[in-house]
């Protein structure tokens, strides 16, 4: 595996509410290396965006930083004052937001904008920053981008803006791009262009991604691991191949069960229940309530994180040595047979 360029090691981070204190992120560890794309899926409310903010130290007002360490280039970001954590935010680590039509400015030219990133952040003269805007715009494959360049966002379709967005995220040469739920506001074929341009984007430029979903689906064919989140944890972290094929936690076979699968007529099953309130967190296993594989110390003892190989990781009781064995998904064993791990 290559070198790691970003350490994320036991992060909690809560909110002040109006109803109490909401534990968003309890204690989340990974790494991510150089070239490699993360992604991280869960439902909305498992911690996923708040993890991403917290890495580009965008929390809202109301956060409390509980502990653990988000370490890049030696440094602890949840340390750094804010001064110095501004020349790292936009250059070296950049993001994408779900929607590119919040993130853009509706009365500045689109070219105005990827310029403004690099004037102030890399002090380019104003033409010199013009002429990179235009070529940044023709790169993520927006045409007769020297005309487009005095356009506003309205002049731009969905496609055309996250296009934007992403010119004005990679303008300052950033090795970390985190994508937060980037192709969501988009239609199905709109979504696979954006998605193979992130994918082109990481090859040339040798980048670092973190790709925050609730797809499974989206992520099949760009992440080299995934990251499964539930309840402020990470709950099962692989490879794409052993997430997808070799799955252990009974959230990751849901999340499965509830993709579309054109080799199947059966109808999509629907996770039962819905996600705990964090500010009372459940006793045992988050899960457990919607799990129908749940165990009886499920609703007692959070489980640990078992190892199932050097890649693999899975926080269930089902992996103890005492536990009885259960039979995965039929959706889990139609992955399977089209991998051709078992027999039809």
């Amino acid at each position: 595996m290559a070198d790691k360029i970003l350490e994320v090691k036991d992060l909690a981070v809560s909110f002040k509410t109006q109803y109490g204190i909401l534990q968003a992120i309890r204690g989340v560890s990974f790494d991510l290396h150089r070239g490699e794309t993360l992604a991280i899926v869960g439902e909305s409310g498992s911690g996923k965006s708040v993890t991403s903010r917290a890495i580009m130290g965008l929390l809202a007002g109301n956060s409390i930083y509980e502990g653990g360490s988000i370490m890049y280039q030696g440094r602890d970001l949840t340390q750094l004052p804010e001064e110095l954590f501004h020349e790292i935010r936009g250059s070296k680590i950049s993001m994408i937001f779900q929607d590119p039509m919040s993130s853009l400015n509706p009365i500045i030219p689109v070219g105005k904008q990827i310029a403004e990133a690099l004037i102030f952040k890399m002090g380019m003269p104003k033409e010199m920053a013009k002429k990179r805007a235009i070529e940044l715009m023709e790169s993520v494959g927006i045409t007769n981008a020297d005309k487009r360049y005095s356009q506003y966002p309205f002049q731009f379709s969905g496609g055309m803006r996250q296009r934007i967005v992403i010119a004005i995220a990679l303008a300052n040469d950033a090795e970390i791009l985190i994508c937060d739920e980037p192709t969501t506001a988009l239609d199905v074929t709109i979504q696979g262009q954006i998605l193979e341009l992130i994918n082109r984007l990481k090859k040339e430029r040798n980048l670092s991604i973190i790709f925050i979903t609730h797809d499974l689906g989206v992520v099949a064919n760009m992440a080299d691991r995934i990251a499964v989140m539930y309840a402020g944890k990470i709950v099962e972290i692989g490879t794409s191949e052993e997430i997808f094929y070799d799955p252990k936690h009974p959230y990751t076979w849901a999340l499965l069960s509830s993709m579309p699968n054109l080799a199947s007529s059966k109808h999509l099953d629907a996770i039962p229940g819905t996600p705990p309130n964090m500010i009372y967190p459940p006793k045992g296993d988050a899960f457990a309530p919607r799990n129908k594989y749940a165990l009886a110390i499920d609703f007692e003892q959070e489980p640990p994180l078992y190892k199932v190989s050097d890649t693999h990781y899975a926080a269930t009781w089902l992996l103890h040595p005492d536990a009885p064995k259960v039979e995965v998904p039929e959706a889990v064993k139609i992955l399977q047979r089209q991998r051709g791990r078992v027999k039809k």
